[in-house]
């Protein structure tokens, strides 16, 4: 297939610039963040690591997130505790639910942003 992954994710904001410093400064994302800690960042692109995504469309009556949203960001991370930690003490709202997580999945955490838009955090299975 010449479809690779995901190239971009693209939403309206009510103040983007705001938004692009608050995603850089709390999850490390966003033009210039460089995950890979291969070569230097760039000004333009989010280097991401590689590794599984799932694209799932969901029922349009779902209560998996907020009903007056189209979409909700999950991203994946490799330490979701020490995050937790991180995004507490910045004082950003977090919900966790022991049903979230199981040894097949992995861990989850969720939080939102500044407009609203709900981020998944997953932490997939050691292994």
């Amino acid at each position: 297939m010449p479809v690779l992954g995901m190239g971009g994710l693209f939403f309206r904001a009510k103040d983007p610039d705001g938004l692009s410093s608050w995603y850089r400064e709390h999850l490390g994302i966003g033009a210039g963040c460089n995950s890979t800690g291969e070569g230097e960042p760039d000004e333009w692109f989010w280097k991401a690591g590689g590794g599984p995504m799932v694209f799932a469309p969901f029922k349009e009556t779902t209560d998996y997130f907020a009903a007056d949203k189209q979409f909700m960001i999950n991203f994946r991370v490799s330490d979701l505790d020490s995050l937790l930690e991180q995004l507490n003490a910045a004082g950003i709202d977090i919900i966790t639910k022991p049903e979230w997580n199981t040894p097949e999945t992995g861990s989850f955490a969720r939080i939102h942003d500044p407009e609203g838009n709900a981020i998944e955090l997953w932490e997939p299975p050691a292994g």
